[in-house]
C-alpha cells in the first residue's frame, strides 16, 4: 500500500494499476466482510438523516443547503459547520424535534 503523505505521478499511478488484480481484491473483500472484519463505516451525517426518514433532497431543503453539500457531508468530503453542525446533532438525538420545528 501506498503512502497517503504523498501523491503519485502518472507513471507511479501506471504502475500501480497494472499490478492490481481487482477481482481478487472485491473477492477478499466480500469474504472479509462475510467473516466479520470488514464493516461499512456509516457518515453520522447520514445517521442524522435516515433518524428523521428524508431523502437527501428533504434533508438538505430542511438545513437549508444544497443536495450537493449534504452529498459532501455525507461522503466525508465536507465538513459541516455553525448551525449546521447543530441542526446534525439535534437530528441524530431528536429528530422528532427537529422534523417539528420544520413543520413534517
Amino acid at each position: 500500500m501506498h503512502s497517503k503523505s504523498k501523491p503519485l505521478n502518472q507513471t507511479e499511478l501506471a504502475a500501480f494499476e497494472a499490478t492490481r488484480d481487482l477481482a481478487a481484491e472485491l473477492l477478499q473483500a466480500v469474504h472479509e466482510m462475510k467473516a466479520g472484519r470488514l464493516h461499512v463505516v456509516v457518515s453520522p451525517v447520514v445517521e442524522a438523516r435516515k433518524k428523521t426518514g428524508l431523502s437527501q433532497s428533504q434533508f438538505a431543503a430542511l438545513l437549508g443547503v444544497s443536495v450537493r453539500t449534504l452529498q459532501g457531508w455525507e461522503q466525508g468530503r465536507k465538513q459541516p459547520s455553525g448551525a449546521a453542525r447543530t441542526l446534525l446533532a439535534i437530528a441524530s438525538t431528536n429528530p422528532e424535534a427537529l422534523l417539528a420545528v420544520a413543520g413534517k
